[in-house]
């Protein structure tokens, strides 16, 4: 295991931490409010055109050939062998627009190419689809609140929850302002980044709660600062290498899972520091104490004295 210097002063840094915060989530907010989601086809509709060629051909020369086309958004994918390609885009349907397409990718091309699909995915799936994500985020979020309450302490589950939401909502503000299309594995993303940021919490919330229990000296200030430090190389060496695994998706992964990579590494920056700053500051505002960890005392029972 990596050691690290353990003795920051992260809770020195909580006032700056916090506004920090405020206006990522500010700028997030009316991002989200003024230009919202860039969403992707799954969401929205559009046309899937599925076209074979008679060997494999590199993606990168039918994206080219459709943009020459006047097809700018078209996603381009590969199914099942490497010779089939799947293209979705965002145009109105158009019972021609397979052959049109067919004609864009054949010109000056030597390959024979054969048109297999031509339909339109409608927005009815789609916005069923986002009303069940969004309900999901938030009986995610009202389920980790649950469970905390009974694992920790009431004040810690509203600092859990909060700290996720303040997570989501940056990645969903990323995602808005830096238009980014948003389709179905950038839900899933978002929905990761859920599970990674309360796993990093509840190692934090451990350690502060049984540093509450332990140590005799310093207040909550002093005891947050000693928890952090004992979780940091742990905190380090996941992020990092779940990082390094993200930006290689992100590189290579292709452009079907660049949204996913880019969500969750997002995700993982963000939950990292709400872990260390948003999580420990909130437990502050709340004014958590000895008091709140200690266990009730055990009734003990009367022994009646035999004279």
């Amino acid at each position: 295991m990596i050691h690290f210097k353990r003795d920051f002063n992260f809770m020195g840094a909580r006032r700056v931490a916090a506004a920090l915060s405020i206006i990522l989530l500010l700028v997030s907010i009316g991002s989200l409010a003024i230009n919202g989601l860039k969403l992707g086809l799954d969401f929205t509709g559009g046309s899937l055109v599925e076209v074979s060629y008679e060997r494999p051909v590199e993606l990168e020369r039918v994206r080219i050939k459709l943009r020459e086309a006047g097809y700018q958004d078209a996603v381009v994918q590969t199914f099942g062998a490497a010779n089939d390609i799947m293209i979705r885009m965002g145009e109105a349907h158009d019972p021609q627009l397979g052959e049109n397409v067919l004609l864009a990718l054949q010109d000056g091309e030597e390959l024979r190419i054969t048109l297999r699909r031509n339909e339109f995915v409608g927005s009815q799936v789609g916005e069923e689809l986002r009303e069940q994500g969004g309900l999901g985020l938030l009986l995610a979020l009202i389920m980790v609140m649950v469970y905390l309450a009974f694992r920790f302490q009431f004040k810690f589950s509203i600092g859990a929850v909060l700290a996720l939401a303040h997570d989501v909502i940056l990645v969903l503000g990323f995602f808005s302002l830096f238009r980014i299309e948003f389709d179905l594995t950038v839900l899933a993303a978002a929905l990761a980044v859920i599970g990674y940021s309360l796993n990093d919490t509840i190692v934090v919330y451990d350690r502060i709660r049984e540093n509450f229990r332990i140590m005799r000296v310093g207040g909550p200030v002093d005891i947050l600062n000693a928890s952090l430090n004992q979780t940091l190389s742990r905190t380090i060496v996941t992020s990092t290498t779940t990082m390094l695994v993200l930006v290689i998706l992100a590189l290579f992964g292709g452009e079907m899972i660049y949204g996913f990579a880019i969500a969750l590494l997002v995700g993982v920056v963000v939950g990292t520091y709400s872990s260390v700053y948003v999580a420990g500051n909130i437990l502050l505002l709340l004014k958590v104490s000895k008091e709140d960890l200690i266990p009730p005392p055990k009734e003990e029972e009367e022994i009646e004295q035999i004279p």
